[in-house]
């Protein structure tokens, strides 16, 4: 379906023609997947993904030619650590690394345009003729940006994981509070790391989405969301601010480590989901409150 025929999804006037069901189920679903597709047919998105899955790529060359050389003792931080002695330790090596500046960044990119590029394409003021489907087509573009969360996390696992199998030996897997767990537990286990890592987004998408509604620029939204994300995260490495720093979205974003234990810690890991589901619901409603008021015109 293409962006003209989305507006078909809703009458303009808000009605619906006699004899026929409400259409609100199939038209979110038309719009998603038309918002699906207009997301990763784009040439930057792809760019994306693939830049996300080299990333694991460079970390696994970099530590095994560090642990073959002269000179390597298969030190530095426990997951790097692990990852000389396992292969699957790679997948939450690249996490680690991708999830504090790579993958907020991307996001940050892919959400803070979804309203803005429309915008400024001219394409968003015919999905907003017809005034019933506002709240429909924000909701896909949150999904929509919900299932990029979970693409660009899935690139990054499932690139490392093949990197460390390739280059390292797979067998049990010893975690961090020092209990081993076979290799048919630890990929299930892996799994739920990338899933918590890819929820751990969802506020930002909302963040972005908000930000992307202030704006008729594209690469104004792009930019003043990823600007955020790097000032929150330079805000909560302070400790002086430890009365707000809990509040921040980018404060428990590691807490997947807590994964990586047996028994596994839910404590860090429900804090950040809660957290995430707090900001969708605040600058989601912001979202909706500006988009739904919002100039078709402009």
């Amino acid at each position: 379906m293409s962006r003209a025929e989305a507006v078909a999804v809703a009458p303009a006037d808000g009605s619906r023609p006699a004899g026929r069901r409400p259409q609100t189920a199939s038209g979110f679903l038309a719009l998603f997947r038309n918002e699906l597709h207009l997301t990763f047919r784009r040439m930057r998105t792809l760019v994306l993904l693939a830049i996300l899955a080299a990333l694991p790529i460079l970390i696994g060359v970099v530590i095994k030619v560090n642990t073959d050389g002269p000179h390597g003792d298969g030190g530095g931080p426990s997951f790097i650590a692990q990852t000389t002695q396992n292969g699957m330790f790679l997948v939450f090596t690249a996490l680690a690394v991708a999830l504090p500046i790579f993958l907020p960044m991307t996001v940050g990119v892919v959400a803070g345009d979804s309203v803005a590029g429309e915008a400024a394409t001219g394409t968003l003021r015919y999905l907003l003729v017809a005034p019933a489907g506002r709240t429909r087509l924000l909701a896909a573009k949150f999904t929509a940006g919900l299932a990029f969360c979970l693409a660009a996390t899935a690139a990054v696992a499932l690139s490392a994981l093949a990197t460390g199998a390739a280059l390292f030996p797979l067998g049990k897997v010893t975690l961090l509070s020092g209990d081993t767990i076979g290799l048919g537990e630890a990929l299930p286990r892996a799994l739920l790391v990338a899933a918590v890592v890819a929820l751990s987004l969802a506020g930002l998408v909302a963040i972005g989405l908000f930000v992307s509604t202030l704006t008729g620029s594209g690469i104004a939204a792009m930019a003043a969301t990823v600007v955020l994300v790097i000032t929150v995260q330079i805000l909560d490495s302070f400790p002086q601010l430890d009365a707000i720093r809990p509040f921040l979205f980018t404060h428990y974003w590691l807490s997947f480590a807590d994964l990586l234990r047996q028994p596994v810690y839910w404590d860090g890991v429900l804090k950040n989901l809660a957290l995430q589901a707090g900001y969708v619901a605040v600058f989601g409603s912001a979202a909706w409150a500006r988009f739904s008021s919002r100039d078709i015109s402009a």
